[in-house]
């Protein structure tokens, strides 16, 4: 158990892909705290890694909130211990024409998905560097590494994620903190159903696909380290091709 002994805090896991990494990491053997908006959800997540042998927190909030984010984190660290390994993976997605697009829908698109992370790692990244160790996972998407159609606010947030995991990747190593960032393609959830409900899902990777790409990285060695994973759907062409 590659993670036994460590404590993780993954965001966004009340269904879809954070549960499925939440559940990863459990069976990993790390201790997980949960952290979603919805709290029957979040629980029940939190009730699933206990069954799997892992010590689980489940905490509700807003990751775009400050104080919800500082409490979720020193909650987390009073409870299951120092956090090892931080999951930003809750996200927000309106997809439409840009001139159809609202200020509030905007803002909620880059609040969740760019100011969220910031705010947890700003959070986290202190007792990280003073233990000298840590690991920061952040779950962007293929938004953010090409354009698409009718996603301009999805592929800003996610251009500035990766933006924002590339300089951090660069201004942590030297305190032995590690940096990656995740860029699926089409993985159906509910977030994928809701925005592209007339979407054909065929063939669509599953949660549990993006969340071994997770344990495999919180598990790395400290001596090595992956910037960018981007995984699709097997079917789909390869990006740039």
């Amino acid at each position: 158990m590659l993670l036994k002994g460590k404590t993780a805090l993954v965001t966004g896991a009340g269904r879809g892909i954070g549960r499925a990494i939440a559940l990863a990491l459990a069976r990993g053997g790390a201790a997980v705290a949960v952290m979603a908006r919805t709290q029957p959800e979040v629980e029940e997540t939190a009730r699933m890694a206990t069954d799997a042998g892992a010590r689980a927190l489940a905490l509700t909030g807003d990751v775009a909130n400050a104080a919800d984010v500082s409490r979720t984190v020193d909650t987390t660290m009073r409870e299951l211990g120092a956090i090892n390994v931080l999951v930003n993976n809750a996200g927000y997605a309106c997809f439409k024409p840009f001139l159809e697009y609202t200020p509030e829908e905007w803002e909620r698109t880059l609040a969740v998905n760019l100011t969220g992370p910031f705010l947890f790692i700003r959070a986290v990244a202190p007792s990280m560097i003073e233990r000298g160790a840590g690991r920061i996972i952040n779950i962007s998407s293929v938004a953010g590494l090409k354009p698409i159609v009718n996603q301009s606010a999805y592929c800003a947030s996610k251009h500035g994620l990766n933006g924002l995991s590339k300089a951090l990747a660069m201004e942590l190593c030297e305190h032995g903190v590690s940096v990656h960032w995740i860029c699926p393609g089409g993985v159906d959830t509910r977030l994928a159903r809701d925005a592209m409900p007339d979407r054909d899902k065929t063939g669509w990777m599953a949660p549990e696909d993006i969340a071994q790409v997770c344990a495999f990285l919180a598990g790395l060695n400290p001596r090595a380290t992956v910037d960018e994973i981007m995984i699709r759907r097997f079917g789909s062409v390869p990006l740039g091709g």
